[in-house]
């Protein structure tokens, strides 16, 4: 190709630095069988997203872990934009797998979806599937134990699905016993008075209570920001709100701006904007890397072009909540990309989320040039972010 192209008057240089771009896009551009059918995947899940999108998003959790998207990235897409009600983990509700519900017709999303003729309005109720650490066996012998009935308390729930202290705790902590009228703090109490294991026989065989009656104790309400991120650490999302609304004024008073006012700029506008990493991605022989940053009111894409990378490497890889400076770049088309200057890691600001979840920052590790030392961690000491979704 360089022959030829000098041969017709063209610059060596010129030459070369065509075929370089030609190379390295074709270590991972799209074959034409493999457009063609992409092709087609695109149309079938856009008319499932478009007409069914309780069910799209449900099979896109279930179908976890998967492409670039967090579930808390799709739940948060199929409630803003599909009109789906997202409805939290619960004992009474919930089975091992993500799951649809009818919606009634005084919710306000079945209003939403009824005026959009062929829609039919579900919602779409979380699964135990999401609780991390939670297993499959467990959430199946809940459901089975439910078809006796709804469960009423704590201790018959232990009893009659036979579940470990473990699994009560897993539960209490994802926060799925509000249907018992046990927010998040008091089931926690709840579960800590139960035995260590399953029921003992003599009080299993006569169905009778093993723990006595104690007075009602007036806990403290656990605050919003305690509730979210423990909700993050537990089943990597919250239907209660995002860790960036919390921050929001802070941020706010230095000028930061959230997602949906960046993407409202004009076109080689001058942005500072901070969210959640969700994804980092670099092509195999690219030049760039691609960085998606949430908040509570979208997404921004982030290039940072390779020798910026160098320069801030320890920001891009670490940083869990990430600060971009950069300028806008709009296309005809509506493509929008923050093309960064300057990178700034601000993941200590979810430390303050929580007093009692002061977990470590575990920061993710380039592991080619700084290979981490050998660490022995607390359980205790479980994440406040789940990890990005890394590509490289």
């Amino acid at each position: 190709m360089v022959g030829r192209m000098v041969a017709r008057g063209y610059d060596p240089e010129f030459a070369r630095r065509c075929f370089d771009q030609i190379k390295g896009f074709g270590s991972y551009g799209f074959p034409e069988s493999h457009a063609a059918s992409f092709a087609k995947l695109v149309y079938i899940s856009s008319f499932l997203k478009r007409w069914y999108p309780a069910a799209f998003a449900c099979a896109l959790l279930n179908s976890q872990p998967m492409g670039f998207y967090a579930p808390a990235q799709i739940v948060r897409e199929a409630e803003e934009n599909g009109g789906v009600e997202p409805r939290a983990i619960d004992v009474n509700f919930s089975r091992w797998y993500n799951g649809l519900e009818g919606v009634s017709e005084s919710s306000s999303y079945h209003e939403r979806l009824s005026q959009e003729d062929g829609k039919e309005p579900f919602a779409l109720r979380l699964g135990f599937c999401q609780i991390d650490g939670f297993k499959e066996d467990w959430g199946k012998v809940i459901a089975e134990a439910r078809e006796e009935g709804e469960f009423r308390d704590v201790e018959e729930l232990m009893r009659r699905a036979s579940l470990p202290a473990r699994a009560m705790r897993l539960l209490a902590d994802a926060d799925a016993f509000r249907s018992l009228g046990l927010d998040r703090r008091e089931a926690l109490w709840a579960v800590r008075r139960l035995p260590d294991d399953k029921a003992l026989p003599l009080f299993a065989a006569a169905q009778a209570r093993e723990l006595g009656q104690e007075p009602a104790m007036a806990l403290p309400a656990m605050p919003l920001a305690e509730h979210i991120v423990t909700d993050y650490q537990t089943v990597r999302l919250s239907l209660k709100g995002h860790p960036m609304q919390l921050l929001r004024p802070q941020f706010r008073r230095e000028g930061i701006l959230s997602c949906r006012e960046t993407d409202a700029k004009r076109d080689g506008a001058f942005a500072r904007t901070a969210g959640i990493v969700l994804v980092r991605q670099r092509p195999g022989n690219g030049n760039a890397i691609f960085v998606t940053l949430e908040d509570e009111t979208g997404i921004t894409n982030v290039v940072i072009w390779a020798r910026l990378f160098e320069r801030f490497r320890r920001e891009v890889m670490g940083a869990r909540l990430m600060l971009v400076e950069g300028r806008l770049q709009k296309s005809p088309e509506g493509v929008i990309h923050l093309m960064a200057q300057r990178i700034i890691d601000r993941s200590a600001d979810l430390l303050a989320l929580s007093d009692t979840h002061r977990a470590e920052m575990r920061p993710v590790v380039d592991e080619l040039k700084n290979p981490p030392p050998p660490r022995h961690r607390h359980p205790r000491n479980v994440r406040i972010m789940p990890k990005s979704r890394d590509f490289h």
